[in-house]
């Protein structure tokens, strides 16, 4: 018997949907960093078993959106309800509710299974955990309710090996080798904007978008050129820096990363361009593979 399905993490942004990810995959695919909005889209991962086949979904945090590129990310997340076999509702200690009275009535009506997750148990004592448990299970009474550690890996197997239990039987969808329905430049382009995320402040991060332009893999090594798209000037001086030691910083990191991610050599050039406004453009979101209509 071989059972198969897709899991959708879902969440407030930061409670640690893609390290959750992450733990399950046992590889660096999603983006983890602790500024809001750093998935913008939705990432698969898969783990495959010799009888099971797991896709993994980590959207990006529920938010009120302001902006086209935010109206986009919470289509994503709207799409995660629609093809969920289980679904992932995750919470961290101390958390209320959902930014979003819609989303949280879909999961309390929803018809799947739901596993709530109360995350970052490792910063609580049993007695605030214990009241914590008592109000989700009152607020969504439909879910399972497993307090974790995603960054610890506590109770994360126990969390899996119930994911695998409620799925449903089926054969796999992708090929068993397969981790990712992603291409590879979407994982230098992430790598490149996890190293901005973590080195500028304000709205920078915000305002960039990454582009690679060529991706050449050789036997001993792989060519790849990029482009930080900015909004503005002003953001371009910042990103390259004083004789540009900020944008050689971002690079020499993200070649690491990539090297370990890809199993060999990288050489990476950066470059920044400006691309005004493409955050309320249609068009460059499209292009960029958010709009998904």
């Amino acid at each position: 018997m071989h059972k198969a399905g897709f899991v959708n993490i879902i969440g407030n942004p930061n409670v640690g949907k893609s390290t959750l990810m992450n733990a399950f995959i046992g590889e660096k695919l999603s983006i983890i960093t602790s500024k809001a909005q750093t998935t913008r889209h939705r990432i698969l991962g898969i783990v495959n078993g010799e009888n099971f086949q797991v896709i993994l979904s980590d959207t990006p945090g529920i938010i009120k959106p302001a902006y086209e590129l935010q109206q986009s990310m919470m289509d994503f997340v709207k799409s995660a309800f629609e093809d969920a076999d289980v679904l992932i509702y995750m919470v961290e200690i101390g958390e209320k509710e959902l930014k979003d009275e819609a989303f949280f009535k879909k999961i309390t009506n929803s018809k799947i299974p739901v596993l709530l997750l109360l995350n970052k148990i490792d910063k609580s004592d049993q007695e605030q955990l214990e009241a914590q448990v008592q109000l989700w299970s009152e607020k969504v009474p439909n879910a399972e309710i497993f307090p974790i550690s995603a960054l610890e890996g506590f109770n994360v197997k126990e969390v899996f090996n119930r994911i695998i239990e409620l799925l449903p039987e089926s054969p796999a969808f992708y090929p068993k080798d397969q981790l990712t329905d992603k291409p590879e430049r979407f994982f230098v382009n992430e790598t490149i904007r996890e190293k901005i995320l973590m080195h500028y402040k304000k709205e920078i991060p915000y305002a960039v978008e990454i582009d690679t332009e060529e991706f050449f893999e050789e036997e001993q090594i792989i060519r790849m050129r990029s482009v930080i798209m900015v909004e503005r000037d002003t953001q371009k001086g910042i990103i390259i820096g004083h004789k540009g030691s900020a944008l050689k910083r971002v690079g020499i990191e993200a070649r690491k990363d990539l090297e370990q991610f890809f199993g060999k050599q990288v050489h990476l050039e950066l470059y920044v361009k400006v691309n005004k406004n493409w955050r309320s453009d249609q068009r460059q979101l499209k292009r960029f593979g958010y709009n998904q209509k």
